[in-house]
Formats: C-alpha cells, sequence, structure tokens
C-alpha cells in the first residue's frame, strides 16, 4: 500500500485503529458502533471536527491505494512506455502482411461522456500525478467533491484534454511503426500507419437527453476539426515549415473554421437570424475550410520531397496521425434510441404498427424494404434542421449537413440504443439515405445491452440480412459494427451473465456473415462500458480488460473466418479520463491497446468450452435470479430509500425537474433509475447486487465443477475476478445495517430504550415517519433472498474475499451521521402547513437523505436574519418593529444538518476510491 502515514495524525490514527478493532473483535459490532459512533462525536462541534479528520484520513487512505492501483493497472510499473511502444511497434511491423495492412485501424479508444464526474477537476489530475509518480505528496483537502456538477462544454473540454494526451502517445507509436516500417519495406513512404485510432460521442449522444441542440453538435464537431487543424499546424511550426504550402493552406482552413465556429449558435435555442447567418458562413467557407483530409495529401508530399533526415520522419509521423483521424483531433459517434427511429418513420411513412410485435414486425420489414425501393433523396439545408421536431431525423439531417460542410472524408458512427428488432436497422437505413448519406459515409451500428436484445441478437441481425438493401449497404460501406452495453445489461441479467451473452452474439454473428456470403465484409466489436465492474470492466488491468471483452476463443474464430476486425473500447468520465491523465498514463494505455493487437492467439485451451452444458446452467440461473431480484418490490425499495441522495449528480445530463413542493419521488422498478446511478448506489449500500446476486444459487448447482473451473479455466477466472472484486466491497452486515436503518421496529426500540423524553420523542417521530414511507414492508423479504444466495456462495467458496475493516467503518460512521440527521430533523420548529408544506414533510425529505431541498425549504420558512430597515424613512411614526430572524435554529439544527450531510457525501467519496470507480 502506498505510504499515507504523513497525512494521517497520531490521534486519528489511533481512533481508526480502535474503532476497526471493535469491528473485528465483537460480534454485532456493527451496530453497536454505530451507536457509540454517534454519542461519541456526532453530537457535538469538536466530535464532529475529528470525525471529519477520520473521514479524510480513510479517504485519503483509500486515494493512494487507488492511486497506486492506477498504476498498475495500465502497466506503468512495468516499464516506461517509449520503450514498450518501440516493442510493440516492432512486433506489429513484423507481423503485418504488408505496410497497408498497418493503415487500417485494429482497435479504438472511444471517450464517452456518462455522468461520472463525481471528483473536482483537482483531484482527478492529483490522482493521475500520484499514478504516475507514487513518492508525489498529497496535499490535505477539506473535500474531493465537485462544487458543482460539469457542463456540456466542461465534459467536452475534460475529453479533449485526454484525447489530446492519446494523439500525442499515438504519435509516439506511429513514430515507431514508420521506422520499422521503413527498414522492412524501405518503398512504403505513402503508406500511413493507423493500428489504434481515438472516437469521441461527447455532445453526440443524444440518448435519453434533449438538452444538446442540433447546432451544439455542430459547433463541438467544428472544434474538434479546429483543434485537428490548429495541431497539424504547430507540428508544422516545430519544423520550421511557416513558410510551406502546406502551413499556407493549413492557415486559411484554421481562419475559415475559426469564422464557422463563432458564428455557430449557443444556447437552448437557435434564432432563425443567427443560424441563416452560421448557414452561409458554413457554406461559403467550406471550401477554405477543407471537407476531406486527403485536399492535404499532395501538399504534404511536395514539402516532404524538399525535407531530409530526421525531418522527413517526423512530418511522416505528422502526417500519418493527421490523415488516421481526418478533419477531427478524433472520430465521432452519434447515437440516440430506437424509439425515435421508429416516431420518423411512423410520421413520414405511416408505419404505425409495433415493431416489439413479433405479428407486426414482418409487415413493417416489407413496408420498410419497400420504401427504400421506391426512395427519392430529400435536399436537406439549415431551414429544414430549424422546423424538424422529430429527435432521429434531426440528427440524421444534422450528420448529413456535418458529412456536407465540414468532413466528407471520414464516416461517422450512428448508435442505436435499445435495439429490438431487424426493422431498427433497416429503418434507420432508410432515414439515412432519405437526407442524402451515402452508404459508405455512415455506419449504422445495433446497441445490444438489454436482456431482449442480447437473447434475440441473432434474431434481429437475421431479419436484416434478409433484406437486399441490407446487404448491400454492408457491402458498400465494407463493415458491420456492432456495440454491446455492459451497463444495463448488468444490472437486469448480472455482469457475469451478460459477458456470457455478448460471447453468445459474437459467435453466432459470424455464423450469419458466413450464412449469408458476407465473409468480405469487416467486422467492428464496439464494448461500451466504464471502468467500474458494475458496467463491465475487468478490475485488475487494462490487458485483462481487453482478453474479457475480447476472448481468445472469439477472437480466433474471426481470424479463421478470414474476416477482419476492429475492437474498440470505451473510456467514460471522470473515471477513465484518468487512463489519459498524463503523458506517461496515455502512453502506457496506448501501449496496452496496440499490445492487445500484437498478441494474436493461436489456441485456445480452456476447459469452459468443453463444457457449454454447464456454462449455460450456470450462467442462466445468474440471469433468473437477478431478474427475479429486480422485480422484488425490496429491490426497489432499497434503491428508492436514501440511495440516490447518497451520491452528487455527477454529469450534465439533466435530472427530472423538482418543484419547490417537499415531495419524494419514489422508484418502483430499477428501471427508473439510470444504470450509473443504479450501480452507484449499490456500491455505497456495500452490496454490489449487480455482480453477485444469483452466483451462489448458481454455484452450489455444481460445486465440484465450479471449484475446478475457478482454478482451472482462465476465462471463467476473468470472469470471477469481478466476484473477487465485488466480495471485497460487499458485506452483509452494512447491507443488514441499512435495511434496518429502515425499519420503524429499530427506532420503536430506540425509543424504548431513550434516556430522556426528548430522545423518546425524537426516536418516535422518526418511526412514524418510516412507517409511513413503507420502506420495511418489502425490503426484509429482499434481504433474505439476497443473504440465502450468499450462504450458498460463501459455501462453495470458501476463500472468497471479505470487505476491509476500514471501508466498513466508513460504512458505521455514514450510519451515525445519518442517526443524526434524522434526530436533528425532529427538532425542526412546528410551522402552520403551507399549501403541501409541512413540517413532517420536510422531515421525510431528511429520512430520506434530500438534505440540501430540505435546507433550501427551511432557509425561505427560517431565515437567519430579518431585513434590515434601520437607515430608511416609512412616513410615519413606529415603535413596533422588532429585528427577529431565527439564528438559532440554524445555528442548532439547520448548520448541523448542513455539516452532517457533507460529510456523509464525503463518506460516500471516500467508499468510491475503494471501490476505484463510480457507478
Amino acid at each position: 500500500m502506498p505510504d499515507c502515514a504523513s497525512k494521517l495524525d497520531v490521534s486519528s490514527s489511533e481512533k481508526i485503529g480502535a474503532m476497526t478493532k471493535h469491528l473485528i473483535s465483537e460480534r454485532g459490532g456493527l451496530s453497536d458502533l454505530i451507536i457509540s459512533l454517534g454519542e461519541d462525536y456526532t453530537h457535538s462541534s469538536d466530535g464532529m471536527s475529528a470525525l471529519e479528520d477520520i473521514v479524510r484520513n480513510l479517504r485519503d487512505e483509500n486515494f493512494c491505494d487507488r492511486a497506486a492501483h492506477l498504476r498498475t493497472y495500465v502497466g506503468l510499473d512495468q516499464s516506461v512506455p517509449a520503450e514498450r511502444l518501440k516493442d510493440v511497434a516492432a512486433s506489429l511491423v513484423a507481423q503485418a502482411s504488408s505496410p497497408e495492412s498497418l493503415s487500417i485501424p485494429a482497435i479504438a479508444a472511444v471517450f464517452t461522456a456518462h455522468p461520472t464526474f463525481a471528483l473536482a477537476d483537482e483531484v482527478y489530475s492529483l490522482l493521475a500525478a500520484k499514478a504516475e509518480n507514487p513518492e508525489l505528496p498529497v496535499p490535505l483537502m477539506t473535500s474531493h467533491r465537485r462544487a458543482s456538477p460539469p457542463t456540456l462544454n466542461h465534459e467536452q473540454s475534460l475529453a479533449l484534454a485526454a484525447i489530446l494526451r492519446g494523439r500525442d502517445a499515438l504519435d509516439m507509436l506511429n513514430s515507431a511503426l514508420i521506422r520499422e516500417m521503413t527498414t522492412r519495406w524501405p518503398n512504403s513512404e505513402q503508406v500511413d500507419p493507423a493500428p489504434v485510432v481515438l472516437a469521441s460521442w461527447v455532445g453526440f449522444d443524444t440518448d435519453g437527453r434533449n438538452d444538446i441542440g442540433w447546432w451544439d453538435t455542430i459547433r463541438i464537431r467544428l472544434e474538434l476539426k479546429l483543434v485537428q487543424l490548429e495541431r497539424l499546424r504547430n507540428g508544422l511550426a516545430g519544423l520550421k515549415l511557416e513558410a510551406s504550402s502546406l502551413a499556407q493552406r493549413v492557415e486559411m482552413a484554421i481562419a475559415a473554421v475559426k469564422r464557422q465556429h463563432e458564428a455557430c449558435p449557443s444556447g437552448k435555442t437557435a434564432d432563425p437570424e443567427a443560424i441563416r447567418t452560421f448557414a452561409h458562413e458554413l457554406i461559403d467557407l467550406r471550401e477554405n475550410a477543407l471537407l476531406d483530409a486527403e485536399e492535404l495529401r499532395p501538399l504534404f508530399e511536395n514539402v516532404i520531397r524538399n525535407l531530409d533526415g530526421e525531418k522527413v520522419h517526423t512530418l511522416r509521423t505528422i502526417r500519418a496521425g493527421f490523415m488516421g483521424h481526418g478533419l477531427g483531433i478524433a472520430h465521432i459517434h452519434t447515437r440516440l434510441n430506437a424509439a425515435q427511429i421508429y416516431n420518423v418513420a411512423r410520421t413520414r411513412l405511416g408505419l404505425t404498427d409495433d415493431p416489439a410485435l413479433p405479428s407486426r414486425r414482418r409487415v413493417l420489414l416489407a413496408k420498410i424494404d419497400e420504401a427504400m425501393d421506391s426512395l427519392q433523396p430529400l435536399t436537406v439545408d439549415f431551414g429544414a434542421l430549424l422546423i424538424e421536431s422529430g429527435s432521429a431525423a434531426r440528427l440524421m439531417m444534422t450528420m448529413a449537413q456535418i458529412l456536407k460542410h465540414v468532413d466528407s472524408g471520414k464516416p461517422i458512427r450512428f448508435l442505436i440504443a435499445e435495439t429490438e428488432s431487424g426493422y431498427t436497422l433497416l429503418a434507420t437505413l432508410w432515414l439515412a439515405r432519405l437526407f442524402g448519406i451515402k452508404d459508405h459515409q455512415i455506419e449504422i451500428s445495433p446497441l445490444f445491452e438489454t436482456e431482449s436484445a442480447l437473447g434475440n441478437g441473432e434474431t434481429i441481425l437475421e431479419e436484416a440480412f434478409r433484406s437486399p438493401h441490407w446487404r448491400n449497404y454492408l457491402r458498400a460501406n465494407g463493415r458491420l459494427s456492432l456495440q454491446f452495453g455492459y451497463s444495463d445489461s448488468g444490472r437486469y441479467v448480472g455482469q457475469l451473465a451478460a459477458t456470457n451473452l455478448v460471447e453468445r452474439l459474437r459467435m453466432r454473428t459470424l455464423a450469419l456473415l458466413r450464412e449469408h456470403g458476407l465473409e468480405d465484409v469487416s467486422l467492428t466489436l464496439f464494448d461500451t462500458h466504464g471502468e467500474s465492474i458494475g458496467r463491465g470492466a475487468h478490475p485488475f488491468s487494462l490487458r485483462e480488460r481487453l482478453e474479457y471483452f475480447s476472448p481468445v476463443r472469439t477472437r480466433l474464430a474471426i481470424q479463421e473466418a478470414g474476416i477482419g476486425c476492429r475492437v474498440e473500447t470505451a473510456f467514460q468520465g471522470g473515471d477513465g479520463y484518468t487512463l489519459f491523465g498524463t503523458s506517461a498514463l496515455a502512453g502506457s494505455t496506448i501501449a496496452t491497446l496496440a499490445e492487445h493487437v500484437a498478441h494474436v492467439p493461436t489456441s485456445v485451451h480452456d476447459p469452459i468450452y468443453d463444457r457449454p452444458d454447464f456454462a449455460a446452467d450456470f450462467f442462466s440461473t445468474i440471469a433468473l435470479d437477478m431478474g427475479a431480484l429486480v422485480n422484488d418490490p425490496g429491490y426497489a425499495a432499497l434503491l428508492s430509500a436514501f440511495g440516490p441522495s447518497l451520491i452528487d449528480k455527477t454529469g450534465s445530463r439533466p435530472s427530472a425537474r423538482q418543484s419547490d413542493a417537499a415531495t419524494v419521488t419514489r422508484i418502483t422498478h430499477p428501471s427508473q433509475l439510470r444504470a450509473i446511478p443504479n450501480n452507484a448506489i449499490l456500491q455505497q449500500l456495500g452490496w454490489w447486487a449487480d455482480v453477485l446476486h444469483g452466483l451462489g444459487n448458481a454455484a452450489q448447482r455444481h460445486p465440484e465443477t465450479f471449484e475446478h473451473f475457478v482454478s482451472d479455466s482462465p476465462r471463467f477466472r476473468q470472469a470471477m475476478d469481478f466476484a473477487r472484486q465485488a466480495l471485497a466491497h460487499s458485506d452483509l452486515d452494512v447491507l443488514r445495517a441499512t435495511v434496518r436503518q429502515l425499519d420503524p421496529g429499530t427506532w420503536l426500540d430506540r425509543a424504548s430504550l431513550a434516556k430522556d423524553d426528548d430522545s423518546r420523542a425524537s426516536h418516535l417521530t422518526i418511526s412514524r415517519g418510516l412507517e409511513a414511507l413503507d420502506f420495511w414492508v418489502s425490503a426484509p423479504a429482499m434481504f433474505r433472498r439476497i443473504q440465502t444466495d450468499h450462504i450458498a456462495l460463501r459455501a462453495a467458496w470458501p476463500d472468497a474475499p471479505h470487505m476491509n475493516p476500514h471501508e466498513k467503518l466508513l460504512h458505521a460512521i455514514r450510519f451515525a451521521l445519518m442517526d443524526r440527521l434524522w434526530v436533528l430533523s425532529t427538532h425542526i420548529p412546528y410551522f402552520g402547513p403551507r399549501a403541501s408544506l409541512t413540517r413532517e414533510a420536510i422531515t421525510t425529505l431528511v429520512l430520506c437523505l434530500d438534505v440540501p431541498r430540505a435546507l433550501h425549504l427551511l432557509d425561505d420558512l427560517f431565515p437567519a436574519s430579518a431585513p434590515s430597515i434601520s437607515n430608511l424613512d416609512f412616513g410615519e411614526p413606529g415603535g413596533a418593529a422588532e429585528e427577529q430572524g431565527f439564528s438559532r435554529e440554524h445555528e442548532e439544527i439547520f448548520t448541523p444538518l448542513n455539516r452532517c450531510f457533507n460529510l456523509l457525501r464525503e463518506v460516500g467519496v471516500a467508499i468510491m476510491h475503494a471501490n476505484r470507480a463510480f457507478g
């Protein structure tokens, strides 16, 4: 463990030691410790100060562990990134069949920005710096939390910084590749290597959000173009080539793109006049701004002919990075939901049948084929975009305009969430053709993530393959792009079962390509995940993460079929960007991606594949059990009780509008939560159900086979690594404490043991509030369901990990803070009802830990001070005025409430550091 001892003061260290000893040595120690912590620390300001020091020390200890893990995760502890990049370049060239084969991307890093920005920017920067330099001292910070959620523009700036470090690392890889290629193939000077590329969907992912205007998407795309051109200009300046025809052409393009970008509207709405002005700037300047990176190739050649030695090599390296990404610092992925595709087909073609109904889907498939038979493309202009109300049509029009006016040389990925039928793919193809997008310009990619989509993925693809339009599209495009999601699939069928379903679907896709004579079509397999095991990322190393998503059996099958394949992997938000957080981390990450490509398996020896009966039964058992848990009302109660308030808002995606009424939003089913907060809540509750549930039942069905595969099957052992990580951060006592916290009987017991009338009244009030919330009705039965499965798992896997005592202590501290919050809420002064706002309603908000909203309402009800009138003349004598605020209530109730809640959230950050990711 990294040495953070300099940060641990003696007093805090001794207290932490005593608390953890209490947890370890005493039966039922967690419950006793929670009460003890409350009595000893939360009732006084000095006690709270001591508790804040303890939490900060535990947080920083976990932070240092996390930084050390990040270092080893990308292999930065093994060797210098530059040496790894040289070695892997030599391997790639040695095994390549031709120099041209190295210009075909084999792997891509995709930067996504779902809400995982849980830490302050400076904390992410410190985490990366500490990972690069383990000796770096960690300053004492009051909080690691963000001051406010990031905006879309801020997410874009963070992604761009990570991408630029990634591009610098790619330059190092390409430089080494060019040297090796020149040695092996002296006449390969025209070939630009690009085995690794970068992509982004930040600002282009509109699934589930309506706060991104089409003008935002174009503006961000122009920013990517501008950064790419400026990067090229800087590279040429470094070679003293500012006066070259190439540099002058680049300067012309930069000036044009800047004018286009400045004219692009911003804000929630766009004025028609502003759109008209922007349209003319974009169209009138598009030739100056460049439309295809290939336009610069002759100018590169002219400059190279007049150079010699190392300058030629450097300029070739610059050209490779530029040509590999076109007129953008990264490729782009757009994304929306399948339902939006159905809406536009319904309004424009009158196709009202529900594609979810098998009996009507055949009709829809026939009709969409007929629509493409007679399709006449429409001309898109910005006026059409301005008045289009359909989300799918608007996004496709936006893509058409980007391809016409920004970059026509690189295709755009079009990801479709919740794809449930082949009709989805055909309707998307029809829409693209309707707006004049050529088949080679769009990579239509279904997302297989829901239980239904993963289970029926083969049927979905088969439905599309039957259409001659889809087959012709694939041949023209040259690529079948598929996206596999691990967030929703994991939380509905369990992470372990989801990965098995994905692997099965990949194998069936190969069979379908052969059956339809499409072996000449390449595959793109994009795994969308995050850095957490709750979203499918292997917990121990990036190398294993890539191998987990692309197992040896699948890679061998693709090779044997002679089908080209590109693997794509996601780096998500705040957590993912840390893998590119410094130059050294970015270099190690790019080296690992390239090493995955260079490592070509020749055979697979894994007993799990010799027992398909076991695999089918094992993973289907997990999926069935997880499905039953998801539909258990107690599970929804657990997620709904105070889970959403345990975590800060961590992204720009807008949340549901909150009213000023003191009403609690109840979750009746997990589907009402997004996957990342769902997973984050489970982590904060100390039980990773999306990874663990059903595993005990599955293991006990075949205990000997389970034990054998855990030790002897590499593929099965990788899956169990997820369970190891989950068990190391899950504890049944912590989950039991949550259920007890929500039980009115717990507070009745405390009332019966109270030593004074005030405490008794407080506990009775809390009990009545919890009784009305009804969480206690279904949560205990749900807990018994989980406990039964866990007992089975421990019996089958007795040496599985347990939660670290320090992490368990953090949970105990949070329960003590929660107790104090609830008791303080019972002391809120009585006030007359104001519409639906009552004292009981505010107490209920605090019971659900919606403390910020409760305090906002209390500030209005009980202002700290009255307005000053001493210097004002009101025209007549007066002596009745008496300045009177509610300073006592603020000092004794509201300020302690806020302090307790802030520390409770800081505990959440400390637990997140232990888990090494958010959600």
